[in-house]
This record gives structure tokens, sequence and C-alpha cells, in this order.
């Protein structure tokens, strides 16, 4: 079954979804296609956002299940590997997915990313810019200065 449930966590509206016990999705978009219900594993989900945005968690413990491409699958599991309060650049993450010439499709991946925060794809910047983020450049840069790299 699919399960979602919404929250205001931070000044923000998350939209939390599950599947079969993984979360499936952490974003700011309604997700269409879900039952409305508050489970365990959404509520923990939460819990765990809520430590984040007041500085007590640096990691997440969730069960997540990554819907993509194995192209996007590799991207995304690479970027579960950035440090907290770390920042890495679109053509790093290209290097470590080996693939050097596919920063733009890095960028794309980010964008794509339905597991906010969770999968950090906030921590990607580009050489020059913040370059995007599914979630506004605002929202970027907040989650950036929380983890004290902005």
């Amino acid at each position: 079954m699919s399960f979602f449930y919404k929250y205001k966590i931070d000044k923000y509206i998350f939209f939390i979804g599950e599947e079969n016990g993984f979360i499936t999705y952490i974003t700011l978009d309604k997700i269409n296609g879900y039952e409305l219900k508050e489970t365990l594993v959404i509520k923990r989900a939460k819990v765990e956002l809520e430590e984040y945005f007041l500085g007590k968690r640096k990691e997440f413990d969730l069960p997540i299940k990554l819907k993509g491409t194995d192209f996007q699958k590799r991207v995304w599991e690479e970027m579960r590997n950035i440090s907290y309060g770390k920042t890495i650049s679109y053509k790093t993450l290209a290097l470590r997915v080996n693939s050097p010439l596919a920063f733009r499709a890095i960028g794309q991946v980010c964008h794509n990313n339905k597991i906010l925060i969770v999968i950090p794809c906030h921590r990607v910047i580009g050489v020059n810019s913040l370059g995007g983020f599914r979630g506004g450049l605002d929202m970027k840069i907040r989650l950036l200065e929380l983890e004290g790299n902005f």
C-alpha cells in the first residue's frame, strides 16, 4: 500500500510518502495516487526531519526506496555520502559516479530527487553558483545555513 501525510516542519509544508514500509517521497509537492494515512514510518520521518531542523540530527536512519533509472539511483546513493556541512560541485559528483561529462545530467537528477534532505541534493552546488534546488533557492540557502555551510 502507498500512503502519505502532510506536515508543517520549520516553515515548510512537507508531503511524506511511504510504500510498503519504505519512504518514497519527502517533497513540497502533493503526492498523487497515495492514500492519506499517517503510518509509523511516516511519523518516524517527520520526527527525524524535525530533529534535523532543530540541529539535533546530522544523519537520517530511514528505510528509503529510490524510484528512478539506474543512473539516477547511482547518483542519489552517492549524494548520501556527502557529509552534513559539506558541499560538492555537480562536476565532482559526476566524477564520483564515473560519468565525468555528465554534470548537466547530474543537475537533472538533483531536480528529480523526490526524497528531499534525506538525499541531500542541497549539498550539490555549481562551481560559480549555488545551482538550483527542487525546493527553491531560498530553501537551499536555509539548509546550507542550518548545516553551517553558507
